[in-house]
């Protein structure tokens, strides 16, 4: 059982670097390879859920040391004191920038209740664009259910995505995860109130087929070794005019 990077640990909390395939803990899946009994069983001692990952996203995941941590970390997200980046790549070209302001399911065929995702487009690769996503609330598969409403599935996600799109990089840049990854978190901390500010470097199974397509954002400074066999030249990005498909972002709203 590999070990999980750790990017901090105090005596109130330990912050994570989680990769994409694992679970944060047990649930509909049942694993029995889960991120919090990896780091429980890593640091020797009991440690509380704040927050969660969708399996398929890597990145920042926070955990507290002790129930009295959980509870005031568990206040800060309720209280929308936390801000959560992401880095996804989407099909088409969004807006610049937006808020999508859409009621999702709070669980799978649950109701639905309001959701609020910023984002702005930070390059593109084709008719492909990388996005940094803020979710102001931290509703069941917020993100992809948010640009899959605006008609711009994320690349890799096989419940909201498109079947040939996937194919399409897995063939052509050995993409075989979901293209969301938690880069930044930046949250008051539990004892002391000092705001602090975690970042999980893009792993090596997106920078790879990223560095392929041209783009860096949130990369290593120095990129991982490109297989031999997808060694080539990036193909040249294409200036796009906007999808006149692609419905505008919702209205600006409040919410987490």
């Amino acid at each position: 059982m590999a070990q999980l990077p750790i990017l901090h640990r105090d005596d109130d909390l330990v912050v994570v670097h989680k990769p994409s395939g694992l679970s944060v803990h047990r649930g509909w899946d049942r694993d029995r390879d889960v991120a919090l009994q990896r780091i429980r069983n890593q640091i020797g001692r009991r440690v509380f859920p704040v927050h969660r990952l969708d399996r398929a996203t890597s990145g920042v995941l926070l955990f507290a040391l002790h129930p009295q941590a959980a509870r005031q970390l568990q206040e800060s997200f309720a209280e929308q004191r936390v801000v959560k980046r992401y880095l996804l790549l989407v099909r088409g070209i969004p807006p610049e920038s937006g808020v999508i302001d859409h009621p999702v399911p709070k669980s799978l065929g649950g109701e639905r209740v309001p959701a609020v995702t910023e984002f702005r487009r930070l390059d593109t690769f084709e008719r492909y664009a990388l996005l940094e996503a803020k979710p102001r609330s931290g509703r069941l598969h917020q993100i992809r259910r948010h640009f899959k409403h605006l008609s711009h599935p994320l690349i890799g996600d096989v419940r909201y995505g498109k079947g040939d799109q996937n194919r399409l990089f897995r063939q052509r840049f050995d993409l075989h995860r979901l293209a969301l990854h938690a880069w930044r978190l930046e949250v008051p901390h539990p004892t002391t109130g000092e705001a602090m500010e975690f970042v999980a470097e893009v792993p090596a199974d997106l920078a790879v087929p990223w560095r392929l397509m041209g783009l860096s954002w949130g990369c290593p400074p120095t990129g991982p070794q490109l297989p031999s066999q997808l060694r080539t030249e990036p193909a040249a990005p294409t200036a796009m005019a906007k999808d006149r498909r692609t419905p505008p972002p919702g209205r600006p709203g409040r919410g987490d």
